[in-house]
């Protein structure tokens, strides 16, 4: 990445974020503010290369380029990331609803969980960690799209998968005596096994019971299954390609038994399964809950 510019995953899934909000009934997770953070001529640019790509994805398929661009979306690019975010957003609100206070964001992107819920500024503290170069093109494209930053949305520029830091977040206000939702998605396929152990338990350390986190991760089929089209098999290859391999995959109980070492018990688990039921049923679109990965709500005892 260059400086001043956003991380392209994060581009991506405001995209898919923007189109299921514009395009997509019923809705699955709405992010209206989404298109408001991609230009026309981003958008545009990643539509014509979507498009362009279809013979990447389905060798056999015919239609128009809003009908082609529709299939990768919700084949490949929207099914996760509009499922775990409704599940973490319906947790996280939850949970504030019994009293929460602070919420980290890691690996922000481009969030807007802030400017959906106004009514959250004077009782929430937020705090979006991510890279630097992705947070100053961020704050760009709040400006460009008129969005005012609320006092109680604070930057915390840090590469966490590299060392997580507290202090920083203690000099924007953090408290580490209460009560901390964090949210980590779409990262964990990326670290490695221990790399995942040591973050969940640096995380944890400084923060008291009770305190929980929501992410997603790949269940041990990950590399061996291939999906409806391949597309478990086009996500793994697409990301090393991008120059950013899938590391990790568990077993449910590799799972467990890493978290009880960090003092957390696993609250609630969605497989597949559960997240298609949830989520996708009954849709007459190419919508569907994607193979192999799973959703986690782990708090600490």
């Amino acid at each position: 990445m260059k400086n001043g510019e956003p991380s392209l995953t994060s581009l991506i899934s405001a995209f898919g974020r923007a189109y299921h909000s514009q395009f997509d009934t019923p809705k699955i997770f709405n992010d209206y503010l989404a298109k408001d953070l991609i230009s026309k001529n981003e958008f545009n640019n990643i539509k014509e290369n979507m498009v362009q790509g279809i013979h990447f994805f389905n060798k056999e398929f015919q239609g128009n380029a809003e009908e082609i661009l529709k299939w990768i979306t919700q084949i490949q690019l929207s099914p996760t990331p509009l499922a775990r975010a409704a599940y973490c957003e319906k947790v996280l609100l939850n949970e504030v609803k019994l009293g929460l206070k602070q919420y980290i964001i890691l690996g922000a992107g481009l969030d807007t969980f802030c400017f959906r819920y106004p009514e959250l500024n004077d009782s929430l503290k937020i705090f979006e960690i991510d890279y630097p170069s992705t947070q100053e093109s961020k704050k760009k494209r709040l400006d460009q799209a008129n969005l005012i930053i609320p006092n109680n949305l604070h930057f915390v520029p840090m590469d966490f998968t590299k060392e997580f830091s507290y202090r920083t977040l203690i000099d924007e206000g953090f408290e580490s005596n209460k009560k901390t939702f964090f949210s980590l998605l779409g990262v964990s396929y990326y670290l490695t096994k221990e790399e995942i152990a040591s973050l969940i338990d640096t995380l944890f350390a400084k923060v008291p019971s009770g305190s929980s986190i929501v992410f997603d991760y790949a269940d041990e089929k990950l590399f061996e299954e291939k999906g409806i089209y391949n597309r478990v098999e086009n996500m793994v290859n697409m990301a090393a390609a991008s120059g950013e391999s899938m590391k990790s995959c568990f077993s449910y109980d590799e799972m467990e038994k890493m978290l009880e070492k960090s003092g957390l018990l696993i609250y609630e688990h969605l497989t597949p399964a559960k997240i298609n039921k949830l989520y996708f049923e009954n849709r007459t679109d190419y919508l569907t809950a994607f193979e192999t990965i799973h959703y986690l709500h782990v708090v600490k005892k």
